[in-house]
């Protein structure tokens, strides 16, 4: 799929795995958006009315499992981790997808078990219900480089900061500065996917210095930000790094 190509919104009888080869894919229900660079698939269950968007040449993978065949017994979209042999799994069992032999069924035997073993991760964007969550969010994504407290987000859109922070809570499961993370980490994958400066990347996300993103980058996908083209162009999952 091209840079910002869409899927537009549809349903599968089954459940499918969608990951990004490369560029970054995101998927959008009605609860919210999910997104996943190359060291994440998300799940979504059969039913799921959803969408999918490009970041990025995306290089998409989609892996189905019947409606009776949940090995993560998850009835909502989830972001999953990717080690690399889940993602060769992943790669070798949609090369070609026409194919029924008992070699391709035994590789999604293990893709399964792989599955299992996968830690779920945080990367949700969730819908705001209250119109006043709505508003401070939608300020938000509007300019990642927005460093405004809570409070004064509240006081620009006519809320209370203790009114909000009970909302992030209740409705996202979050405090705001984690909802913040997550929606400028999401706008740091689509800038990094259309081969904006990583220092440029920081700034318009609202990080005081290159080094202070790098940090939360890699702490959120165990890889740089400077590494995540070089995944895309080489095909490859960055080496991560150990402490």
């Amino acid at each position: 799929m091209a840079a910002g190509q869409r899927i537009d919104a549809h349903r599968h009888d089954d459940h499918q795995i969608v990951y990004a080869g490369s560029g970054v894919v995101a998927v959008t229900t009605d609860a919210g958006t999910w997104f996943a660079p190359g060291t994440r698939a998300i799940w979504v269950p059969a039913g799921t009315v959803h969408a999918h968007r490009a970041h990025g040449r995306l290089d998409l993978h989609l892996v189905g499992l019947p409606a009776d065949d949940n090995p993560l017994g998850l009835d909502a979209p989830f972001v999953l981790t990717v080690g690399p042999l889940l993602r060769e799994l992943i790669l070798a069992y949609t090369r070609d997808p026409a194919d029924t032999g008992p070699e391709r069924r035994r590789l999604l035997g293990v893709l399964r078990d792989q599955l299992r073993a996968s830690p779920q991760q945080p990367l949700h964007l969730p819908t705001p219900a209250d119109p006043r969550l709505a508003a401070v969010c939608a300020l938000v994504h509007a300019d990642p480089a927005d460093t405004r407290t809570l409070a004064a987000l509240g006081a620009a859109t006519g809320a209370g900061e203790r009114t909000l922070s009970r909302l992030f809570r209740s409705e996202f499961g979050m405090t705001f500065p984690q909802w913040r993370t997550q929606s400028r980490l999401y706008h740091a994958l689509r800038m990094l996917a259309d081969d904006v400066p990583v220092t440029t990347v920081a700034h318009r996300c609202g990080y005081s210095s290159a080094s202070a993103f790098i940090d939360v980058f890699r702490r959120s996908f165990g890889y740089t930000p400077g590494t995540h083209n070089r995944r895309d162009r080489t095909g490859g999952t960055p080496a991560r790094t150990v402490q």
